[in-house]
């Protein structure tokens, strides 16, 4: 009884998935689709050739260099704040976290126009260097309190071991901490792109315009009401961000089956 609920619960959730896509992918090549029929009675490329032009393809490369810089930065910065939130005790530990998950807590928008104006005086609004740093913000929480979670979990007794044993911090952070971290380091990294490649609101803001991301060009068509352009959009979001994310687990699977074939070699 209990196999065939979780089965039809499994069965339900692949349906709910699969059929919205579905949706997409037929709107993606139709110019027309309404009641009562199933199926649309004109095919048009539209979308497909609106997709490919250059400009698109462009602004998608511009997307995924700042996403993916973000997610790197992300990850070293939430590296060494979750080892201390997780194994270390220290005056002002509360309020660390605190700040640390604040951009969660406080809403963005109440803090963005302010940050608008010290970038204008930093010089470095309207620039990609702006649109970085303002997407990190709402994904350093998530970073942290993945891979927080993870150092919970291991503590820190092999790095201790390590060490005693006369082995550099470079070597320690390489073959020891980083291996051992990875589920954590992949969850958050998983996590921080999809948050970077879909901000639309701070990219907008901080980039003024200036700089153009994938969300920019789709959310227009989507309020529109130009469901052939949105469908084609969304499709290509959904593709691209399960293409990274797949690339960076499996680059780092990868890495990590090196380091320890690396370690048997030394032990």
């Amino acid at each position: 009884m209990n196999k065939s609920l979780n089965k039809l619960i499994i069965n339900l959730i692949l349906i709910s998935l699969i059929c919205p896509i579905l949706v997409l992918f037929i709107w993606a090549l139709t110019s027309s689709w309404v009641y009562p029929k199933i199926i649309p009675g004109e095919i048009s490329l539209r979308g497909i050739e609106y997709l490919f032009n250059s400009e698109n393809i462009k602004v998608l490369i511009n997307s995924l260099f700042i996403s993916v810089v973000v997610v790197v930065l992300t990850i070293i910065i939430s590296i060494p704040a979750a080892k201390a939130i997780a194994l270390y005790e220290f005056k002002g530990k509360r309020l660390f976290e605190l700040m640390i998950l604040s951009p969660i807590i406080i809403p963005t928008i109440s803090i963005a126009m302010g940050i608008q104006l010290t970038f204008l005086k930093w010089k470095i609004a309207n620039t990609v260097l702006g649109v970085i740093i303002i997407n990190i913000i709402p994904c350093l929480p998530y970073g942290v309190r993945i891979i927080t979670d993870v150092y919970k979990v291991i503590g820190n007794k092999h790095e201790v071991q390590a060490s005693m044993l006369g082995a550099s911090k470079i070597d320690i952070l390489r073959y020891i901490t980083l291996p051992l971290i990875l589920p954590g380091i992949i969850g958050a990294a998983s996590m921080c792109f999809i948050i970077s490649f879909s901000q639309y609101f701070l990219t907008l803001l901080i980039g003024g315009g200036s700089v153009i991301t994938y969300p920019l060009i789709m959310f227009p068509y989507i309020q529109s009401g130009d469901r052939t352009i949105a469908s084609v959009y969304s499709l290509v979001f959904i593709a691209t961000s399960l293409l990274v994310v797949i690339l960076m687990e499996n680059s780092i699977n990868k890495y990590y089956k090196n380091n320890k074939e690396n370690i048997n070699v030394i032990s």
